[in-house]
């Protein structure tokens, strides 16, 4: 890969991972509620994702996925699906988080389930797939052994996608003490539980392309 080429893909993903979108506010939402600390998880989760999205759109599952209509819409929709549960889940649940324990870090949930969630965030976005598997063919010299290209570009990407995640999450952190009032924790669940059932339904009613 030219330098020219390797900055180009610099770019495109620059603005891929920077740009806001469900991982960045579920990720904003965790950290501003729990902490830096567990917003880790989120990020651990989102790049793990991404990994697996790369190997599918590498392995040629992406092309096919992009090809049938009807596998496409029905990742779609679990997708979408997945979104607004988590939306209602934070709009109708309770802050569950003691003031005394957020202000010293201990309350929240799991790591393992923010992980978990994050990771399914990632990996049920169909379209994020189909980017990656236009993507990516774009920088990979069918002449050259393939493994160490996929390993920079995936990991070039994961790296960007981790620093920008948790840079949000930084910067949600930084809300922690106006959020240590139940009412206000009441609050952010519900707007950000909004916008992720507004992701969702954006993305059941969203065309192919």
């Amino acid at each position: 890969m030219t330098a020219h080429t390797w900055l180009l893909y610099l770019s495109l993903v620059f603005v891929a991972t920077a740009t806001p979108g469900p991982a960045v506010f579920f990720i904003m939402n965790k950290s501003g509620l729990y902490g830096w600390r567990k917003a880790v998880f989120s990020a651990l989760g989102n790049i793990t994702g991404l990994f697996v999205l790369g190997l599918v759109a590498v392995t040629g599952l992406g092309a096919i996925l992009e090809a049938s209509e009807t596998l496409f819409a029905l990742v779609r929709y679990a997708g979408a699906a997945y979104l607004i549960y988590l939306g209602l889940v934070q709009i109708f649940g309770r802050p569950g988080v003691m003031p005394q324990d957020f202000q010293k870090g201990r309350a929240g949930e799991p790591g393992s389930r923010i992980f978990f969630q994050a990771f399914i965030v990632a990996v049920s976005n169909p379209k994020a797939i189909v980017f990656l598997t236009a993507l990516f063919p774009q920088f990979i010299r069918i002449d050259r052994a393939l493994v160490p290209q996929f390993s920079a570009l995936i990991l070039t990407l994961m790296g960007f996608s981790f620093f920008f995640l948790m840079s949000y999450a930084l910067l949600a952190h930084q809300a922690k003490n106006w959020l240590a009032q139940p009412s206000r924790r009441k609050w952010m669940n519900r707007a950000s539980g909004s916008l992720f059932v507004g992701f969702g339904l954006l993305m059941a009613a969203s065309s192919r392309r």
